[in-house]
Formats: structure tokens, sequence, C-alpha cells
């Protein structure tokens, strides 16, 4: 009963991080790693878990939870025909390989790098957000380019907690693919990176010896169980605001709020 009470403030953070990602998903088309991961990580420090221990099991539940919408978001996306079916077949084993690579690797080394990665990626996804910018469009690189970056793609999100979208779908507009295709598409490596990558943290992950209850390999399931839902739930909710809200001044506010959280957790890492 003690442990259900001092978890009860934990939870209801949770639930609003949950609802938080579903209307962020729906409004302005983030991924809700976005949002997951930083809460999870200063929630599991606040825990007790230590703070390199705290990101890999940020970084594995949120992997996890983004199974359930990549799976309905890919489901959409491809009855729409957003989803580039040729950059998918040449891109996805490539990126299966850097998701392999990376989730060993966070399974098998705690690091404030990792960290630091993140912190890095936010602070990237923020100041685009904030500025708005159009990248000048190229036409897709050679295929030995085309592996590589699908490679740091999955190497990359999957050590972060990520799915397609936050970089896939700026290095695909950048690729001069369409923006629909763009978002389409990230969502398909989205099912790439969270899938294989929740599985490898799940099996060969070692919680931590001050995880909580509930905690398997690298993923907390009572976070899981709490944030996912909710959403899923909120997803529609979100959609149905971004046609009544001001998009474009919620992206700046957001993504203020995200560099701060980046700006925090990297001095966090770094000790400082």
């Amino acid at each position: 009963m003690t442990a259900l009470i001092d978890f009860l403030p934990f939870a209801v953070l949770l639930a609003v991080t949950g609802v938080a990602a579903g209307l962020l998903a729906g409004l302005l088309g983030l991924g809700g790693g976005i949002v997951m991961v930083p809460v999870l990580f200063f929630i599991f420090q606040a825990m007790g878990v230590g703070s390199l221990d705290a990101m890999s099991m940020a970084t594995g539940t949120s992997l996890a939870g983004m199974i359930p919408t990549a799976i309905s978001s890919v489901r959409a996306h491809h009855r729409k025909g957003n989803v580039d079916v040729g950059i998918f077949r040449t891109w996805w084993i490539f990126i299966l390989i850097g998701v392999i690579t990376g989730s060993v690797l966070v399974t098998q080394f705690r690091s404030r790098w990792f960290v630091v990665l993140f912190a890095l990626i936010a602070l990237f996804v923020a100041i685009r957000m904030f500025l708005h910018k159009t990248v000048a469009a190229q036409a897709l690189p050679r295929l030995i380019w085309q592996r590589i970056s699908a490679f740091m793609l999955g190497f990359l999100s999957v050590m972060s907690g990520l799915g397609g979208g936050t970089i896939g779908v700026p290095l695909l507009t950048r690729f001069h693919v369409p923006a629909h295709r763009a978002v389409g598409s990230a969502a398909a490596f989205g099912l790439v990176i969270a899938i294989p990558g929740a599985l490898v943290m799940l099996v060969l992950g070692q919680s931590p010896a001050d995880a909580p209850l509930g905690t398997v390999g690298l993923v907390n399931l009572p976070a899981l169980l709490t944030m996912v839902p909710l959403s899923i739930l909120f997803a529609p909710v979100g959609v149905k605001l971004g046609a009544r809200l001001p998009a474009q001044q919620l992206k700046k506010v957001f993504a203020v709020v995200l560099a701060i959280t980046g700006i925090r957790m990297l001095l966090s890492a770094l000790g400082i």
C-alpha cells in the first residue's frame, strides 16, 4: 500500500505526459518519444534511479510505447498513399541494422553521452520548429549515401528513444521528398525502429538494481501502461484541435519548452 501511495504522484505525471504526447502528435505531428523520454528521464531519477540508468530506461520504455502508435500511424498513412514504397524498400534493412547496433550499445553500456545525444537532438528539433526554416530541396543522393543515412537514422533514433519522424522527416524533406510522403514514410521507419529496438531492450537489457517495481529489462511496464493508452486516446483530439488553434504559434511555444528541457538534460549529463 505504501509503495502504491508513493507511486501515485508519478502516475499522475505519467498520465499527463501520455495526454501531452497524444495531443502533440495529433496537433503538431510530433512523435511521442520527444515528449516521453525527457519526462521519464527525470521521473526515474526522482524515483531513485541513477541518471545513466534512468536514460537507458527512458529510452527502452519510450520505444515500447511507440509500437501501437506507430502501427496505427502507418496504417493511416498507407491508406492515403503517403508511404513511399521505393524509399522504404531501399532504406528499411539499413535502418534495422542501425537499430540493432544502437539498441545493443544501449543495453551493454551506460553513458552520459546517450543523454547528451538526446539533448542535442532535442535542441536541433526546437531550433528547426522555432525558425520554421525551409531548406533548399535536393534530389535523393546516390545509393551509398541513402544507405548510410538510413543506418544513422536507425542508430541515432533508437539510442535516443525516438521514432522515425524526429530525424526522418527533416532528412527526407531535404532529399526532395514531398512533406506528406516524408511524414508517411517516416512513420513506416518508426515501426522498423520501435519493434526491434524495444525487443532488444526487453530481452538483452539488464534492469538496474535501483529500478522501480515492474521493470523488465530496460522497459518499465507501469509507466508504459499509464502513458500509452492516454497517448492513443488523445491523438485524435490533437488532430481536431489542430484545425482550430494557431499551429505555428503553438510550435514556437513547444520549441521553447523543448529547448529548455534539452539544455537542462545537457547540463545534467555534463555535471554542470
